[in-house]
């Protein structure tokens, strides 16, 4: 399946994607988008002709519980609406805790690696194959970017990639700026990782921006495309023409004329490569083979999802609630991540709703990284939003008697017809503390 040349759709730039010149097909976050209805430029570009991929990110594919079907069926609405040929989602954990733990359930509100290990590996190939049965469409994962390392890891990212193309036959959408971003953050060399991978399982690739702050890369999709970035591209060009190429972007978005130049770029990387021979399969694994699942087989399964569900509880308690940093991780980048989580909460909920730094002006995000380094994330951004409303509220915040009124009017209005009670303020003041611990 040809693609083509492609630009992530965002609504801010609809109207640029539109007339960019040589768009060959789009990709929209599917959470983004209604069940029964397209926005209007998605409908126009469908009838001009330019598919459209929906790319969904609150899977996580690769957290220790089986995908909620809920999400499923909404995944697979959104391809139906379509008419896509794929749907795209990532390797990643983005939530952790619940019954397998005996925790709160926590939301990370980003992207999180999975341990690179045979048990987590078998966990993800079980999701993957529970979501390839409920999707209407070929499935394709990407690869994401990690400022952090897990301990004791066994195998490789291109290891870790065949095997999972080998177990369950799903496509692969390589993220050659996240290749870059590991390069920077965790020494791997992308070469090899291209070199070890399934190339011949790639459905498509992205290409994006970020920044380099102390020696740590931020994947922001931000910032322009850099040359290193092109660098990769081009070493997976020598190796495969891939089907499709995308250009991410989904902030600080720059005048139509900067987007096109970085089209152009891309384009002039893969027009410069020279694809070898015909498209090869991964190089022979040094990994060690895996071990034999227990012979009590779904028993065995459930212990891996609970291993897995441990891990990644703790370490996500680390980043959001303030527990201990896990043993093995780096303490210096545990806590550049957790940063960097808050700020992206901070972020999302100003978009999501625009009315609360605008009622608290400059001292939003003072006050609402403070919120976040009590109040770990247990639902959405919306109700995130709510939750830190809600807080300022009870706190008698804001100070100004003009703005706390008009936070109370927009909280009303979203969240119930009378601010909450003493008695249920004290218990949610309770239930915060427990999370928080």
């Amino acid at each position: 399946m040809e693609l083509g040349i492609g630009i992530g759709w965002r609504p801010e730039i609809a109207d640029e994607v539109e007339a960019l010149p040589g768009i060959d097909w789009v990709e929209a976050v599917a959470e983004n988008l209604c069940a029964d209805h397209l926005p209007a430029s998605l409908t126009r570009l469908r009838e001009r002709g330019v598919t459209v991929v929906p790319h969904g990110v609150s899977l996580g594919l690769g957290g220790a519980d089986r995908p909620d079907p809920g999400r499923l069926t909404a995944l697979a609405e959104r391809a139906a609406l379509l008419g896509t040929p794929l749907v795209t989602e990532h390797i990643a954990f983005v939530r952790a805790g619940g019954a397998r733990t005996a925790s709160p359930v926590l939301e990370a509100g980003h992207l999180l690696p999975v341990p690179r290990t045979w048990a987590a590996l078998d966990v993800l190939c079980e999701n993957v194959r529970i979501a390839q049965d409920s999707l209407p469409v070929p499935l394709a994962l990407e690869n994401i970017a990690a400022l952090i390392c897990w301990p004791d890891e066994e195998l490789t990212e291109g290891q870790f990639l065949a095997e999972l193309v080998e177990r369950t036959g799903v496509g692969l959408l390589i993220d050659v700026a996240n290749l870059h971003t590991n390069h920077v953050n965790r020494g791997e060399d992308p070469a090899t990782a291209l070199d070890e991978l399934p190339v011949e399982a790639i459905a498509y690739v992205h290409v994006a921006g970020g920044v380099e702050k102390d020696g740590v890369w931020h994947d922001t999709h931000a910032h322009p495309v850099t040359a290193p970035v092109l660098d990769v591209l081009a070493e997976l060009r020598s190796r495969v023409s891939p089907p499709g190429v995308l250009l991410e972007r989904d902030d600080d978005f720059p005048p139509a004329a900067e987007l096109a130049g970085e089209l152009d770029a891309i384009r002039a990387t893969l027009d410069a490569g020279r694809a070898g021979a015909a498209p090869r399969s991964a190089e022979p694994s040094t990994a060690p083979a895996p071990a034999p699942l227990p012979a009590s087989g779904p028993a065995g399964a459930d212990a891996a999802r609970d291993r897995v569900a441990v891990a990644q509880a703790s370490l996500l308690s680390a980043l959001v609630a303030g527990a201990p940093v896990p043993e093995g991780f780096d303490h210096q980048r545990l806590g550049v991540q957790s940063r960097a989580l808050a700020a992206k909460r901070a972020d999302v909920v100003a978009k999501v709703a625009p009315e609360l730094p605008e009622i608290l002006g400059p001292d939003y995000r003072d006050a609402f990284l403070a919120y976040a380094r009590t109040r770990p994330m247990s639902a959405g951004y919306r109700r995130d939003a709510l939750d830190f409303a809600e807080q300022l509220l009870v706190a008698g915040r804001p100070a100004d008697n003009a703005a706390r009124r008009r936070l109370t009017y927009w909280w009303q209005d979203r969240a119930a017809p009378r601010p909450p009670r003493r008695t249920t303020r004290l218990a949610r003041a309770a239930r915060s503390a427990l999370v928080g611990r």
